[in-house]
């Protein structure tokens, strides 16, 4: 298959334009989004939903939440990132196979939906993630785009995907909030240094390469901006898979808990790496897809029945 966004290949970075569409169906009546919203995360690549779950389903997946960091015995130990130089948990991947809950959670027709919409396609999980920010002890996720990882080291081939960032705590200014460049997902911002063997090992804590150098993030905020969307337990921030996004660490006493989906086009499943030439584990970036089987109702009542 063609590489038509190399990158970690050649000796400067470079700004490729982007060859896929954001938003890949027509609005309609119909659509999950509002056309204002379709039309937002188009211009923006991300989207904002806020009291799409009543109160009794984000405790529900609060209490959720907090069983899976109580208890990573009895999770499969290789999904369980710890923070760099620390023992605190960063990361749990592959949620949706750990816990019914959170399976539920990334079938729902409130996410699934709209992801489906954006997409124009059916959809699967290519990856899901319990993202956890200690008080006084969690690091920053670097800035970064999803797609030029999942591209090179996974093998996604287009541009038609997109996370979801469900939040499990609040989410303020102070207690390191995800942080977006709206619009810098227009441009695909290539990165410098082949990537090394068995590089997730090291990256999940602190990614080295694939990471956008200094002056064209200068360009880009300087372009655009920088937003860091805030909200309460139960928000949704959508985002595009090219738009370039990171986050402070968390220095007030104040955990931050975010549950991560990635939804992928059925039609954009992986190939072979465009980099290394083993791909990363299938916990990180599933490589069997089977399409998600929306689910409507309420999402308690349908794990407790």
């Amino acid at each position: 298959m063609i590489d038509i966004y190399p990158s970690r290949k050649m000796a400067e970075p470079q700004f490729l334009p982007r060859l896929d569409p954001v938003v890949h169906s027509d609005w309609s009546e119909a659509a999950p989004l509002s056309k204002a919203q379709a039309a937002q995360f188009e211009r923006d690549g991300y989207l904002v939903l806020e009291d799409i779950f009543s109160a009794q389903e984000v405790a529900f997946l609060q209490q959720e939440a907090g069983s899976l960091l109580a208890d990573p015995d009895a999770l499969d130990g290789d999904t369980v990132i710890t923070e760099p130089g620390g023992g605190e948990i960063r990361s749990i991947f592959e949620i949706h196979s750990q816990s019914r809950v959170m399976h539920r959670l990334a079938a729902d027709a409130r996410l699934a939906d709209v992801a489906r919409f954006l997409l124009n396609d059916e959809v699967y999980l290519h990856q899901s993630r319990l993202n956890y920010k200690p008080g006084f002890q969690g690091k920053e996720f670097y800035w970064h785009s999803d797609f030029e990882t999942w591209h090179v080291e996974d093998g996604m081939p287009r541009m038609r995907a997109l996370s979801m960032s469900v939040l499990l705590a609040d989410n303020t200014p102070h207690n390191g909030p995800l942080m977006l460049i709206p619009g810098s997902h227009r441009s695909y911002l290539t990165c410098v240094g082949e990537t090394p063997d068995d590089h997730y090992k090291m990256s999940l804590k602190k990614q080295e390469y694939g990471v956008p150098d200094e002056d064209s993030l200068a360009d880009l905020a300087h372009k655009h901006g920088i937003v860091a969307p805030t909200g309460k337990p139960g928000t949704v921030i959508l985002f595009d898979c090219n738009l370039m996004h990171g986050s402070n660490g968390n220095i007030t006493p104040f955990p931050r808990a975010n549950a991560f989906m990635v939804y992928n086009a059925m039609s954009n499943q992986l190939v072979a790496p465009f980099g290394p030439a083993t791909p990363r584990p299938s916990f990180i970036a599933a490589r069997e897809a089977e399409a998600i089987r929306v689910c409507h109702g309420d999402l308690v009542a349908e794990v407790m029945a």
